[in-house]
């Protein structure tokens, strides 16, 4: 436990950043779809929030290791779950609710995954 701690401590900042670009990535996808393929302010607000996950993306990689960082992009599977649910009443079914559960489980063990 003392090591996952201290993989948590060392890739703190990288971490929350890698999050953030996460909810963001999914923002954008979610402004694209709400866009419906056309030529709209969704499509331009999709793009910028897409854009400024990628860049939060590629900072966060300084301030943590790649293999600890990188895997965390799967968090934007769960935002995207939610925002689909609250945003877009898409359904939530029981496979979505287990999938979700087993990346969040797997992010918060691969977050601690350093040493």
């Amino acid at each position: 436990m003392n090591d996952f701690k201290s993989s948590i401590k060392k890739n703190k900042l990288g971490i929350i950043l890698m999050v953030f670009a996460a909810s963001q990535t999914a923002l954008g996808q979610m402004f694209w779809k709400m866009s419906n393929g056309e030529l709209n302010i969704y499509l331009f607000i999709g793009f910028f929030l897409y854009g400024l996950g990628a860049v939060l993306m590629i900072v966060s990689f300084r301030f943590g290791s790649l293999s600890v960082l990188h895997p965390l992009l799967s968090i934007g599977y769960v935002f995207a779950l939610f925002l689909g649910a609250v945003v877009l009443q898409e359904v939530i079914t029981t496979s979505n609710i287990i999938g979700t559960s087993l990346i969040m489980i797997g992010a918060a063990l691969i977050g601690g995954g350093d040493n």
